[in-house]
């Protein structure tokens, strides 16, 4: 699984480009309990496909079958209404009374407003999902009068807001997650990891551990680890993992980590392992403890308390 904004940008944008006509529906506001946050997006193409999600599918129902073409019944007398209209954006509600709410699934009480863009501008699109997928974070401006979007990097997160004359949404890019070795574990935590939308990326040069690599979704790559970090780039939506407990490819990676942005550096291994990874690295490379101290490992508590697990389970 990939971050679902992503994934719903690109999808839209590939419609786009090959010509077909397609709609982006944006949670722009709540009232109540609601199923999904403000900020949500879905997409829906002129032949019924759907990506992402502002519901927990009632609505999208609901869209599906007021602005697709019904393809298997052409002839129908209603089909000519099933299509995506032109023009600027229109907003809609769900939810406005308990009827409503209990037709649409919708909590007790719970309202939402989507703004529905139709046929969005596919280069604009194009170039929103490249700069996501280089790690930028982006502001998207649309125009309500006639649907015009605008892009601008951000400095930061930042809530949707909507007026009278525009909708400004803030789209970050892919969280990543750069493992160091392709042995059972990292198979493990690339299969978890890529569940909760990450992007991951496997660095082994060792071919005996890639030739068995098993989970799909994964970029496996066979370069030095301490190159790969270099390349990777790490940002403050990556992480860097190193499992392989050879010093050789640990160690310099993680050095390599240890100076960027990422959010979480660390590696595997017992107290007693940690503590000589610090040793050597504080020996061989100039560092210290403090440098050393965004390294996350095993910590001693943790060791200690399955020590005790296992005493009580001889």
């Amino acid at each position: 699984m990939e971050n679902l904004d992503v994934m719903v940008l690109r999808t839209l944008r590939d419609w786009r480009m090959a010509g077909k006509r397609a709609l982006l529906a944006t949670v722009v506001r709540t009232w109540g309990s609601s199923p999904r946050p403000v900020g949500s997006i879905m997409a829906l193409c002129e032949d019924g496909s759907v990506v992402g999600s502002v519901s927990g599918g009632c609505i999208e129902d609901d869209l599906i079958y007021r602005h697709t073409q019904a393809y298997a019944s052409a002839t129908s007398q209603d089909s000519g209404n099933k299509t995506i209209p032109s023009g600027p954006p229109a907003f809609v509600k769900y939810g406005i009374t308990a009827d409503e709410a209990h037709r649409f699934g919708l909590p007790c009480g719970g309202t939402l407003e989507l703004l529905l863009e139709y046929d969005p501008d596919a280069a604009v699109l194009a170039q929103l999902v490249t700069a996501l997928e280089a790690g930028q974070l982006m502001q998207r401006s649309v125009r309500l009068s006639d649907g015009a979007a605008l892009l601008s990097p951000a400095t930061a997160p930042a809530e949707l807001s909507v007026s009278v004359k525009e909708l400004v949404n803030t789209f970050g890019p892919e969280y990543r997650m750069l493992l160091i070795g392709a042995g059972q574990l990292t198979e493990y935590l690339a299969t978890m990891a890529l569940f909760s939308g990450f992007a991951v990326t496997v660095c082994d040069p060792r071919e005996e551990y890639r030739s068995a690599w098993s989970v799909a979704g994964a970029q496996v790559v066979s370069d030095m680890p301490d190159d790969v970090v270099l390349a990777f780039k790490p940002d403050r939506r990556s992480c860097v993992v190193a499992l392989t407990h050879d010093p050789k490819l640990d160690d310099l990676a993680l050095l390599e980590a240890l100076k960027t942005e990422a959010f979480y550096v660390g590696a595997i291994g017992s107290r007693r392992n940690n503590e000589a990874r610090h040793a050597r690295m504080i020996e061989h490379f100039e560092q210290t403890e403090t440098s050393l101290a965004p390294c996350a490992a095993p910590s001693a508590s943790t060791s200690a308390a399955r020590h005790r697990r296992r005493s009580r389970s001889a």
